[in-house]
C-alpha cells in the first residue's frame, strides 16, 4: 500500500515503481486504483535532488526538480542490470562471447551517461547507493559487480525477503575476500595439490581412466571451503554425492584418502576396493572401479579446526544423478533423532548436503528434477541443499545446443525458485565467493542454493578418447588455454605475493612426495579413514521368532483406537474402525491385513525400532486399508496414533510422497544408510510404479551390498495381483526381482495372511545382523478376503513361514497324488473353486517366500507326501514373467528327476495382463480346473507344460 508512505521511503526499484504509476496517474488518473490515485492528489516525487556534483541527499550542489521519465528510465535500467546483467558476464574461461542484452544499454530507455550524472542514487538504492555520489557511478560499479566473472541469477526468486537478501548480499561484497599473503598461498598450494594429482596419475598410469577434474579444478577448494563453515558451525557431517569425473581428486583433497591406497588401486586395476575379501571368485563381494567408491572420513583441511566435519561421499554408479535423491536421505536420517515416541525430532543444522552435478545430466536426466521436488516437502526436507555444477561445457561429444532447451545448464533450479549463481572457473576469489553465499543463504532461510562452476574439460570424457574428431577448435582453444594454477600464480606474482618460479617450485615439491610415495608406499602415514567395506553377512538360515503376547497386542490396539479429546474423526471412519479392528480377545474375530500392519508397527515402537513409512498415498493406503493418519472433519489437522503409543520407545513417521518413483525410492535407500536400526518402507501405490524406479533398484539396491558394502534394510511394499483390470497395476514384475537375486542379496516375498505379514515385518526389524531389502508383494483384493484373514493366536504364536503346507490334506497324506505349489493371490482362487472341493488327491502349498529359495522347507513338504504322482507350478502371471522361470530348475533339482514338474498358467505374453475383464475371469477358472486335472487328462504344451491357450481377443473391456 502507498498510504502513509513518505518519499523518503521509496528508492532504487520502489521508487522505479512508484515513478511509473505517478507518471500513468498524470496522463489518465483513472489508470490506477482509487487510493493510489488519493495518494498521488498529494504526493509529488522529490524535488529537493542535488545536481551532478552534489552528494546524494542534495547538500553542497544544485537543487534541481527530478525529471521523472528519466528517473523511471535509469530505475528500469538498474533494475535490469541486477536481473540480467549476467547475460553480460565473463563466464567462460575459453572467452566465448556472452550474449549480452538490450536492456543493459541505457539508451534502451531513452537516457544517457549524461543523464544519469545528473540523478541521485536515490533511483539506485541498496549499498552502492551509499558509496557513490550520482547515479552514473553507480551504475559504473552495478556493472562491474554483475557483469564480471560471477553472474548473479535471481529474477525468478519472488519471496520480497530472500530478493533483498541476496542483493545485499552481492552489492556490499561481504562475501568476496581478497586473497592476500599466506592466505593466497595456501590457495595456490591447494590448487598446485589437485593440479600435480591429474598429472601425476596421467603420467605415471598411462591410459587408465580417471575422469580428471581439470578445468574445473577450483570444485575441490570451494568443497575445502564448505567443509570448513560446515565445521565451524558445529555440523558434524556434510554429506556428498557426485558423479566419477574429479572423483578422485575429491577423495585424495577433501576426504583426504592417502594417495598410497590411490595409486594401490590403479596399479591392481582389475580389482575393486577390498574386493579380494570375497574369497572365491565366485563370492558376493565384487567390488566396484575405483572412481565410484564411497568413503567417509574427517575433513582436516590445510588448517587445523577446532571441530572436524564428518565427509561422507556416497557411493555411486554410472548413472550420474542418481546419487542425488540418496544423498538428500542420508542427509534427512542424519538430522532425525529417532530414540523417542512421536515424530522423529529434526535438526537440519545436523548435517549438510551437497550435490556436485554434471552440465549434461543436470538438466538432462528426470531423476534431477524429482529430487529438487523434494527440497522443500515436509517428508523430505533437509534444510536446504548446495548444488554446484561443474559445467565443462560438453557432456562426453555432444554440445549443449543439442543437450539442452535452456541458456544455461542450471536453469532447471529456476522452476524451484533455488537462486543461482554462475561463475567463471579460472577466478578462485569468485568462485570461493559464490560457496560463502551458498552456505550463508543455507543458513539464513534453509533451502538450496545453485552454484555453476563454468570451466571446461582439459582431455576427452576419458583418458583414452580424442576430443578433436568432434570439438576440434574447442580444444584447440583448450590446449593453449592455462590451467587454472597457472591464472592463480601469475596473479599472485602480479601482486608481489610470490617471488618468480616460486609456484614452480611448488609444483616439483608436490610431484616428488607423490613419486616417492608410489615408489615406496609403506612410507606414507595413513589417514584416519572411516572407509566403507563391509563384508556381506552370513546368510540368512534361521527366521527368528516374532510372536507376541497377547495381552500386548490388546493393549496396543486399544491405544490404537484412542484420539485425543476435542478431535473429531470422520464418523464413518470411525465405526469401520471400531467394528474392524475393536477388542482382541480371541473370539472369533479376525484380523485382516491393515490391521496387523499396524499391530507389528506399534510392537515395533515398543521394542526401540523407529518406523518411516512413505510412499503414494501411504498414509491412508491406495485401498483405504491402513488410515496411519486421521484427519479431523472440522480442522482437516492430522492425528497419527501410532505416534502417541503410551509403551513406544522410538519414533513413526508416516509421508505422503509426491508423485515420484525414482527419487522415492532413492531417498529411502539413502535413508537407511544413516538410519540402519530404523525399518523404512516404501510403498509404491501400484506395483507396477517401481518400474520407473528399476534404475535405482538395479544400481543401489540389489547391488549396494556387492559393490559397496552397504547393506540396507529397505522394504518396498509392492501391490500385486490380477483382478481384471487391464494391463496396467496387475503386476508389480516380480520376475524381475527374482532375476535380480543372487548371493542372498535380498528377500523376495509374496504373503498370503495377515499373520505372515505381521511376523514378516518384525522378522525384517529382528535381522539387524543379517540385513537385506526386503521385496514384498502386498495384496489389493486379499486386505479384506477372508482366507487372508488372521486369527490373533496366529500373531501370538510362531513366526514368519516361509513355506506354508496344506493343513486340510496333511490328515490324509498317503491319498495325495499331486502337490499344487503356488504363491500369492492365486491360492484363494484355487482353495475357493469347485474343482478343489471336488478333488480329494491334491495338497495345495504355498511358497511365500521366494527368494532366498526356501529349498529345505519345500523338500519338506514334498515327502510329507509319500505317494506323490506330480508337482504342479500355478502361477496368475504370464509363462514368462511370474516366479515360473525362478522356481522350475529349482524345483527340478530339488526332485532329481523323481517327479515330473508341470506349469499351469498362462501362455506368454509381451503384456502383463489382458484387458477385459470378462476374459479374466474365463481364463483364470479354466487355469484352475486345469490345476486339478492330471498331467494326461489334456494334450497340451510340449515337454509336459500346460497352458490355458488364448479361446478369446484381448479387449478394452478393463480399467486400470
Amino acid at each position: 500500500m502507498l498510504e502513509n508512505r513518505t518519499e523518503s521511503q521509496f528508492f532504487g526499484p520502489n521508487l522505479g515503481y512508484v515513478l511509473e504509476l505517478y507518471e500513468r496517474f498524470r496522463e489518465d488518473p483513472d489508470s490506477v486504483d482509487e487510493r493510489t490515485r488519493s495518494f498521488f492528489e498529494e504526493w509529488g516525487p522529490p524535488k529537493d535532488v542535488s545536481g551532478a556534483n552534489g552528494s546524494r541527499n542534495g547538500s553542497g550542489g544544485a537543487t534541481v526538480e527530478l525529471d521523472v521519465e528519466k528517473a523511471v528510465g535509469a530505475s528500469k535500467h538498474v533494475r535490469h542490470i541486477r536481473d540480467f546483467g549476467h547475460t553480460a558476464a565473463r563466464l567462460d574461461p575459453l572467452g566465448s562471447e556472452p550474449p549480452g542484452d538490450p536492456t543493459l544499454d541505457p539508451t534502451f530507455y531513452r537516457i544517457t551517461d549524461e543523464d544519469l550524472e545528473h540523478l541521485p542514487t536515490l533511483v539506485i538504492g541498496g549499498p552502492v547507493a551509499e558509496r557513490t555520489s550520482n547515479a552514473r557511478e553507480a551504475v559504473e560499479e552495478l556493472r562491474d559487480i554483475y557483469c564480471n566473472t560471477t553472474g548473479y541469477d535471481f529474477g525468478h526468486v519472488t519471496n520480497p525477503e530472500e530478493r533483498f537478501w541476496l542483493r545485499e548480499a552481492v552489492e556490499s561484497g561481504r562475501f568476496y575476500r581478497r586473497h592476500e599473503g599466506e592466505s593466497a598461498k595456501r590457495l595456490l598450494m591447494r590448487l598446485t595439490r589437485v593440479d600435480s594429482f591429474e598429472k601425476f596419475l596421467h603420467r605415471a598410469f598411462l591410459g587408465q581412466k580417471r575422469f580428471s577434474v581439470e578445468g574445473v579444478d577450483m570444485v575441490v577448494p570451494m568443497l575445502n571451503g564448505l567443509a570448513r563453515s560446515a565445521a565451524d558451525a558445529g555440523t558434524p557431517e556434510m554429506v556428498l554425492g557426485m558423479a566419477h569425473r574429479g572423483r578422485l581428486n575429491v577423495l585424495a583433497h577433501v576426504l583426504d584418502k592417502p594417495y598410497k591406497k590411490i595409486f594401490g588401486e590403479f596399479q591392481q586395476p582389475d580389482k575393486g576396493e577390498d574386493s579380494s575379501a570375497a574369497g572365491s571368485p565366485g563370492g558376493g563381494w565384487v567390488g566396484d572401479v575405483k572412481y565410484h567408491l564411497g568413503i567417509r572420513g574427517y575433513h582436516l583441511g590445510d588448517e587445523v579446526a577446532d571441530q572436524h566435519v564428518l565427509v561422507n561421499l556416497a557411493p555411486n554408479p554410472s548413472h550420474l544423478e542418481h546419487v542425488d535423491p540418496v544423498v538428500e536421505g542420508m542427509a534427512r536420517a542424519a538430522q532425525e533423532t529417532r530414540d523417542g515416541a512421536g515424530e522423529p525430532g529434526r535438526d537440519e543444522e545436523a548435517s549438510l548436503p551437497v550435490l556436485i552435478h554434471g552440465d549434461a545430466a543436470f538438466p538432462g536426466e528426470g531423476v534431477v528434477a524429482e529430487t529438487l521436488n523434494l527440497s522443500r516437502l515436509p517428508g523430505y526436507r533437509t534444510g536446504g541443499t548446495i548444488h554446484i555444477i561443474t559445467n565443462n561445457q560438453i557432456g562426453f561429444t555432444t554440445e549443449k545446443k543439442d543437450a539442452r532447451s535452456t541458456t544455461y545448464a542450471s536453469d532447471l533450479a529456476k522452476g524451484y525458485e533455488i537462486p543461482v549463481v554462475h561463475v567463471n572457473a579460472d577466478d578462485p576469489e569468485a568462485c570461493l565467493a559464490a560457496t560463502r553465499m551458498a552456505y550463508a543463504y543455507r543458513e539464513k532461510f534453509a533451502k538450496d542454493f545453485m552454484v555453476d562452476l563454468i570451466g571446461y574439460r582439459r582431455f576427452g570424457h576419458n583418458e583414452g578418447d580424442e576430443p578433436t574428431y568432434t570439438q576440434p577448435k574447442m580444444y584447440e582453444t583448450i590446449n593453449n588455454h592455462p590451467t587454472v594454477r597457472e591464472v592463480w600464480a601469475k596473479t599472485l606474482e602480479e601482486r608481489g605475493i610470490i617471488e618468480p618460479g616460486e609456484a614452480d617450485a611448488m609444483v616439483e615439491e608436490v610431484m616428488s612426495q607423490m613419486e616417492e610415495i608410489r615408489k615406496n608406499p609403506e612410507n606414507e602415514e595413513l589417514a584416519e579413514e572411516d572407509a566403507v567395506t563391509d563384508q556381506p553377512h552370513t546368510p540368512l538360515v534361521e527366521v527368528p521368532e516374532t510372536a507376541v503376547p497377547a495381552e500386548d497386542l490388546a493393549r496396543i490396539n486399544q491405544a490404537l483406537l484412542e484420539t485425543p479429546e476435542g478431535f473429531n474423526p470422520n464418523p464413518k471412519l470411525e465405526r469401520l474402525l471400531n467394528k474392524n479392528r475393536g477388542e482382541l480377545n480371541g473370539s472369533g474375530n479376525r484380523i485382516d491385513w491393515g490391521h496387523a500392519e499396524a499391530l507389528a508397527f506399534g510392537t515395533l515402537l515398543e521394542d526401540g525400532v523407529p518406523v518411516r513409512l512413505t510412499g503414494q498415498d501411504s498414509a491412508r493406503g491406495t485401498f483405504s486399508q491402513r488410515h496411519a493418519a486421521l484427519y479431523d472433519v472440522e480442522t482437516n489437522e492430522p492425528y497419527v496414533p501410532l505416534q502417541h503409543l503410551p509403551g513406544a520407545k522410538a519414533s513413526f513417521a508416516v509421508h505422503n510422497s509426491p508423485l515420484s518413483e525414482i527419487a522415492v525410492v532413492g531417498f529411502e535407500y539413502g535413508y537407511t544408510m544413516n538410519a540402519a536400526e530404523t525399518l523404512v518402507l516404501w510403498e509404491a501405490q501400484y506395483g507396477d510404479f517401481a518400474n520407473v524406479a528399476q534404475p535405482m533398484i538395479d544400481q543401489f539396491v540389489v547391488s549396494g551390498q556387492s559393490k559397496w558394502g552397504r547393506t540396507s534394510g529397505l522394504v518396498l511394499l509392492l501391490p500385486h495381483g490380477y483382478e481384471g483390470q487391464g494391463p496396467e497395476h496387475s503386476s508389480a514384475r516380480l520376475e524381475r526381482y527374482l532375476q535380480l537375486a543372487a548371493h542372498e542379496n535380498i528377500r523376495v516375498a509374496n504373503c498370503t495372511t495377515a499373520a505372515q505379514y505381521f511376523h514378516l515385518l518384525r522378522a525384517q526389524a529382528a535381522l539387524s545382523e543379517n540385513k537385506r531389502p526386503l521385496i514384498l508383494m502386498t495384496p489389493k483384493s486379499l486386505l479384506r478376503h477372508p482366507l487372508a484373514s488372521s486369527t490373533l493366536e496366529e500373531l501370538t504364536e510362531g513366526k514368519f513361514q516361509p513355506v506354508i503346507d496344506d493343513a486340510e490334506m496333511q490328515g490324509n497324506a498317503d491319498g495325495v497324488e499331486r502337490l499344487i505349489l503356488c504363491s500369492g493371490k492365486i491360492y484363494t482362487e484355487l482353495v475357493g473353486s469347485e474343482a478343489r472341493e471336488q478333488d480329494g488327491v491334491t495338497a495345495v502349498a504355498r511358497v511365500e517366500l521366494l527368494y532366498p529359495f526356501p529349498e529345505e522347507d519345500i523338500r519338506a513338504v514334498v515327502e510329507g507326501y509319500p505317494n506323490l504322482q506330480e508337482i504342479v507350478w500355478v502361477q496368475e502371471e504370464p509363462r514368462n514373467m511370474g516366479a515360473w522361470s525362478f522356481m522350475e530348475p529349482r524345483l527340478r533339482e530339488l526332485v532329481d528327476g523323481e517327479l515330473p514338474v508341470r506349469y499351469v498358467g498362462k501362455p506368454a505374453r509381451p503384456s502383463p495382463a489382458q484387458g477385459s475383464a470378462g476374459f479374466h475371469k474365463q481364463e483364470h477358472a479354466e487355469m484352475v480346473r486345469e490345476a486339478f486335472k492330471d498331467a494326461d487328462e489334456d494334450a497340451s504344451g510340449e515337454d509336459g507344460v500346460e497352458e490355458v491357450q488364448e479361446t478369446a481377443p484381448v479387449g478394452d473391456g478393463g480399467s486400470a
